[in-house]
């Protein structure tokens, strides 16, 4: 079987595709994969991975065109056409590359994400984002003598977001992602500031801290991204719901946040 590998280098800004034979087995993911290709064809083949156990989210790609953890994305299934996801169209999934689904497997970095090299993006705006939504716990009261209880049913609304690891394959897959909004008074004269979308991630996490229990009961959290860049940006297109890995479903989060604002009437204008 092959795999075709996008290939950057970010001192010169060129790009292509290269395309590796390899012998594959039951088992292979993709990030074996890419492994025998660094051992064995091509020691230049850089790309980021740490636990291989779908804990860490280091492995994050855009595999046949859908964000996927390579840890945990079987070769033979891609091949024999599992996994198949529909999404709405969003950037890495619009460009057009000369690739045969059933004889190759398409490995490209995530998109909305700026290249280093080869599959390896720079995170550090993803988690500039992430630090944004303050992702601390800010206990509404001293610490107990043992522990803060809580009751199931909020325990199961948490794990509904908890379980995130980071490996941003929401924004990769997400169409406004990237994208900037202009905020500003021009009748003022100003030319505003230009904000981009916090984006799935960060807004999941922010509304997991909103609702916790064990919080201040106020709208503090809900401020924090009451604006186009936050809660208000968001355009529904449920691809980040589709293709986390740990099945985080940001979009019912933010749809929950949006109704709180407009029953207190805080709409942004």
């Amino acid at each position: 079987m092959k795999l075709k590998v996008f290939r950057y280098d970010g001192e010169s800004g060129e790009s292509r595709y290269d395309s590796f034979e390899i012998e594959s087995g039951p088992g292979m993911t993709v990030l074996s994969a890419l492994f025998k290709i660094q051992e064995e064809l091509d020691d230049s083949l850089a790309f980021r991975y740490s636990c291989r156990g779908a804990v860490c989210g280091s492995c994050g790609m855009l595999i046949n065109k859908v964000p996927r953890l390579a840890c945990r994305t079987q070769v033979e299934g891609l091949l024999r056409g599992e996994g198949q996801v529909k999404l709405r169209p969003f950037p890495g999934m619009e460009e057009t590359v000369d690739w045969d689904p059933e004889r190759e497997v398409l490995v490209e970095p995530l998109p909305n994400l700026a290249k280093i090299k080869d599959l390896i993006v720079d995170m550090d705006k993803f988690f500039e984002f992430y630090r944004a939504v303050e992702p601390t716990f800010k206990p509404a009261s001293e610490a107990p003598e043992k522990e803060r209880l809580m009751d199931q049913e909020a325990v199961s609304e948490l794990e509904k977001c908890t379980n995130c690891v980071l490996c941003a394959s929401c924004v990769g897959a997400c169409p406004i992602s990237g994208k900037t909004e202009r905020e500003g008074k021009e009748e003022r004269g100003g030319e505003g500031e230009t904000k981009e979308f916090l984006g799935p991630a960060a807004l999941a996490k922010l509304y997991r801290f909103h609702i916790d229990p064990r919080e201040v009961e106020d709208d503090s959290r809900l401020m924090l991204a009451n604006d186009k860049r936050g809660w208000w940006g968001c355009e529904f297109n449920a691809n980040c719901k589709a293709v986390c890995p740990k099945s985080v479903p940001p979009i019912l989060g933010i749809g929950k946040a949006r109704r709180e604002i407009q029953k207190l009437g805080k709409e942004p204008e």
